[in-house]
């Protein structure tokens, strides 16, 4: 049986990619690994097309390159942590404000489900500094509320790494998941890996 699975996402999905390993070493090759190793009747191909930096508007003008062109049984789509930061270390370009989120998100799962036969798996954001009260964790939520939004409307499958990381650092404050308050150290890219395994059973079967 074969499933190909594209990952696309920003900086925290194309972690540790180089010209020698297209998977990297950031959640996609625990998941990479995991699914090899837990479906091994099935030829799976995984795709990682993340890219450090991209917002939404970034991945949807690569969508068909990136994503179509492969014509993919899964997506899986980490995006939001730059649409969000850009507003305050880059305050001068042009925003990619929730409205705007929600409009170009929109769009791309209309276009995948028109365009192939691809199951959609939305991650949330997961956190800006590990403050669960810090600015840029209270301006991930309407676009954390958006994704679920869209994830029952467009019926995708909605994976919930920030309220599990949310959940994590309410008990466990001395114990970091991140390099920076943003990046995954190893712990952070297990939790995200854990989440999403956890929220797909069903659709994996």
């Amino acid at each position: 049986m074969k499933q190909r699975i594209v990952f696309i996402g920003d900086s925290i999905t194309w972690w540790g990619m180089s010209e020698s390993d297209s998977i990297g070493t950031g959640y996609v090759r625990l998941l990479h690994d995991y699914l090899k190793v837990t479906y091994p009747n099935r030829d799976m191909d995984i795709i990682n097309k993340g890219i450090s930096g991209n917002r939404i508007t970034d991945l949807a003008e690569r969508w068909d390159s990136d994503v179509i062109s492969h014509n993919p049984d899964i997506v899986s789509i980490s995006i939001g942590i730059n649409d969000v930061w850009r507003q305050v270390d880059s305050p001068e370009i042009e925003q990619v404000l929730p409205n705007r989120f929600e409009e170009v998100l929109e769009y791309l799962l209309i276009n995948t489900k028109k365009k192939t036969n691809a199951s959609i798996i939305l991650m949330e954001p997961t956190v800006i500094s590990e403050d669960i009260q810090g600015k840029g964790n209270i301006m991930l939520k309407p676009y954390i509320e958006i994704i679920h939004e869209l994830a029952k409307k467009h019926h995708a499958v909605n994976v919930p790494t920030h309220q599990a990381f949310l959940s994590f650092l309410k008990y466990k404050k001395e114990f970091p998941l991140t390099i920076d308050g943003v990046h995954m150290n190893t712990s952070g890219n297990m939790l995200m890996a854990k989440t999403w395994i956890q929220a797909t059973k069903e659709l994996l079967g």
